[in-house]
């Protein structure tokens, strides 16, 4: 939209019978020369919208049919004439990730009639993110992980794809706009809304590094998959001309990869696998030429798994010719050359044909704005919520999930002296084993954190074995880089003083973490959202209290990890189960296939998953760019 340009008089009005028409004012042609491009190797949109995931009914403005006259729209604003148009409040949800969709997905087939409900991502399909790198090598084609979401809201609601560009927390109003990128014009309408669930994600975090966004492929989306298939082509049939120089041909099948976590290994894995399987018998004068390093800030890579998989992972690399650059970190980017400083402060420069970021998240620019806008919002990643997911400051109106959101922990040594006076029953200043784990499994009520820790204490045993348990508790936790704790130092005692207990509480609090970035724990949080809403008729105006209701009710959201996984190549893979322990090699690797094929959304996308991993096993893949 040209600058200075007022906001078409767009408004989803609130509608009893069927989902509203969308009428934009016609908005200034934007000249050709000027329209964006797609890079080359990238998806134009509109080959993304009817090639890749099908032709779709886009909501188009009226430019497209200057013959039709523009409908007058309603316009209801207020909560009170919104509800009463209606006759139930307006759920809107916005993205198409794995928090928004897992929430669509759990809404009763009926919730049509407790909300009407509407979703708004500029994504009109939901994209399996653990298969990404998959893609990235011709293992697995797009249509085979990405879902449309019109699958998953019909009968349920309506969808547009849009972008959310603003909110107005305070008359709960959204700008919404088709995007330009699209080759269309830019079509902006207003949406409101009386409970918002916000699902939008996070997005690439380069720490101001320079160089990253100019000369290396991001891998956060089916199009940076595409270009560094795309680019990884490019490299081998440029190195494979006859007038190419030696030096020139070494830096263009040298491949950098950034980061030494699940996506980065998995990353280097397919990599490995595409050229040792596929593209040795297609240029085997290049293959001695062939060079993968995966940069790595930490000592070992899959740092958050057990340690036992990391060696592991390290060794399947080492044989596999692959090259940890450990304890180093990215310093600046350049055409054709990374600059990487280790701990000693020692720069080196690595040429690169292909170097591929796939680490850090940084916060949605719509959190940013958001965050603006409320009270007591302060996270320097993303938007606080409660243990119920309902927004810090939105009054029941904003509930967020996934990648956008962190939940506020609180802390129990805040009320360290209220719980000890609690728990001390005969007033001698000293609590019993029995004592402390009645006040902490009490103060899990409030304190939710407090429940784990008081599981470990079992009266029926000895004060030494009590402590003893609770010990290897919490040595679990600091083997798995999560708390610390002095307990070790009541070993042998049967009483607990008040400054005990005080560092007791200390250690607990220390245990809580943000909840990673992952899929499992946006899908659970969806699951839990949908779970409540759709079990309490929330209007999201606070006089109504239905907030609270809901509040006291509800559990609070627990997130229960039930394990990681990682394809570390060669049809190798890595498990970190909880109690089962680490569980890593061929077997694992099959396990890891068969996990990701009955993970899809929908039976269609587990045929084809599968299919795809039985096609790249016998015909090997399609290495042509196209």
């Amino acid at each position: 939209m040209l600058s200075g340009s007022p906001l078409p008089s767009v408004t989803i009005p609130c509608s009893k019978t069927k989902a509203p028409q969308l009428h934009a004012t016609p908005l200034p042609a934007t000249p050709a020369s000027v329209r964006p491009r797609s890079r080359r190797g990238q998806l134009s949109r509109q080959q993304r919208l009817h090639g890749s995931v099908g032709r779709l009914d886009l909501l188009r403005p009226n430019v497209l049919s200057p013959e039709v006259e523009p409908a007058t729209p309603q316009v209801y604003t207020s909560l009170d004439e919104s509800t009463k148009v209606t006759g139930k409040p307006r759920l809107v949800v916005l993205g198409s990730g794995w928090g928004a969709v897992s929430f669509i997905k759990a809404l009763p087939a009926n919730i049509s009639q407790t909300y009407e409900v509407l979703l708004v991502s500029p994504r009109n399909y939901f994209l399996y993110t653990p298969l990404l790198p998959a893609v990235a090598t011709g293992t697995m084609e797009e249509r085979s992980i990405v879902e449309p979401v019109r699958n998953m809201i019909v009968g349920k609601g309506e969808f547009y794809e849009a972008v959310c560009k603003d909110i107005d927390p305070v008359k709960k109003q959204l700008v919404c706009c088709f995007p330009a990128d699209s080759g269309l014009d830019e079509a902006c309408f207003q949406v409101s809304y009386d409970v918002l669930v916000m699902g939008v994600g996070c997005v690439n975090n380069t720490f101001g590094i320079r160089g990253i966004q100019e000369h290396c492929n991001l891998f956060k989306s089916i199009e940076d998959a595409n270009n560094l298939r795309h680019r990884v082509s490019e490299c081998f049939e440029r190195a494979a001309l006859p007038q190419t120089p030696p030096e020139e041909r070494q830096r263009l099948l040298s491949f950098v990869i950034v980061g030494g976590g699940p996506t980065g290994v998995e990353v280097a894995a397919e990599l490995y696998d595409m050229i040792h399987d596929d593209l040795r018998k297609l240029y085997p004068k290049l293959i001695q030429d062939v060079c993968i390093r995966v940069v790595e800030l930490q000592d070992h890579v899959l740092s958050t798994y057990d340690r036992a998989i990391s060696d592991y992972t390290a060794d399947v690399f080492r044989r596999a010719g692959v090259k940890l650059v450990l304890n180093s970190r990215v310093d600046s980017v350049d055409r054709g050359a990374v600059n990487i400083i280790n701990k000693q402060g020692e720069i080196k420069e690595v040429k690169f044909g292909a170097c591929v970021w796939a680490t850090g998240v940084a916060m949605n620019p719509l959190v940013k704005s958001l965050q603006s806008k409320l009270e007591g919002q302060d996270h320097f990643r993303s938007i606080l919520t409660d243990q119920y997911l309902e927004v810090k400051g939105s009054n029941g109106s904003i509930f967020a999930l996934g990648d956008a959101a962190t939940i506020e922990q609180p802390k129990a040594l805040s009320y360290c002296e209220e719980l000890f006076d609690q728990a001390d029953k005969d007033h001698d200043n000293t609590l019993t084993i029995e004592e402390l784990r009645q006040i902490l499994l009490k103060g899990s009520e409030r304190f939710s954190h407090l429940r784990e820790h008081a599981e470990y204490l079992d009266s029926s045993k000895s004060p030494l074995g009590i402590i003893g348990n609770l010990r290897k508790g919490m040595s679990q936790r600091v083997a798995q880089g999560k708390s610390t704790s002095p307990l070790a130092r009541l070993e042998g005692s049967s009483k607990v003083s008040r400054e005990q207990f005080v560092e007791i509480l200390k250690a607990i609090d220390s245990g809580l973490r943000a909840l990673p970035a992952t899929a499992q724990v946006a899908r659970q949080q969806g699951l839990y959202l949908a779970k409540t809403l759709s079990r309490h008729r929330i209007t999201g105006d606070p006089r109504t209290g239905d907030v609270e209701a809901l509040k006291s009710a509800e559990e609070p959201f627990k997130y229960s990890h039930k394990g990681s996984a990682a394809y570390v190549g060669q049809d190798n893979a890595v498990f970190d189960v909880p109690k089962l322990g680490p569980f890593y090699g061929t077997s694992a690797g099959v396990v890891w296939k068969s996990f990701e094929a009955y993970s899809q959304f929908s039976l269609r996308n587990q045929l084809l998953v599968v299919t795809d991993f039985l096609r790249t096993k016998i015909f090997g893949r399609d290495i042509s760019r196209v």
